[in-house]
């Protein structure tokens, strides 16, 4: 991508509480670390950087793999998404895998930002975030 600019898109994880273990996930894991990393190269090739950033100022209470969504938030500026968890993105997870719903969720916003409804449009699919959705 010599010469042409990277749409910059950030990763944001937030602090968790896990009320109820069985939706415990370790995004300080290795296995994270190695999906994220071959998350990023392939999205360097087709003209995104991806950045990751932990903000531990900001803890959700994890009660549900819906608040597990919630607690993963992603910024695109140059598509006009800024902070939107992963819920308000994909909607429904189709198979309660986090990796795989944070793929979609990058590439999503990445691809076809069109189809993401604006985060001030009234949809229950996420609570206890704060992201308005």
């Amino acid at each position: 991508m010599a010469g042409k600019r990277l749409k910059e898109m950030t990763i944001t994880i937030l602090a968790q509480e896990h009320v109820r273990k069985e939706w415990y996930f370790d995004f300080d894991a290795e296995v994270f670390r190695h999906f994220y990393e071959n998350l990023s190269r392939d999205m360097k090739r087709l003209g995104v950087a991806l950045n990751i950033v932990h903000n531990r100022d900001t803890t959700i209470k994890i009660t549900s793999y819906a608040d597990l969504l919630n607690s993963v938030r992603i910024s695109s500026p140059d598509d006009g998404h800024a902070n939107q968890c992963v819920g308000h993105i994909i909607g429904k997870s189709e198979h309660l895998d986090i990796m795989n719903d944070i793929g979609s969720a990058v590439r999503r916003v990445a691809f076809a930002p069109e189809t993401i409804a604006p985060s001030s449009e009234f949809r229950k699919v996420c609570h206890n975030c704060g992201c308005g959705c």
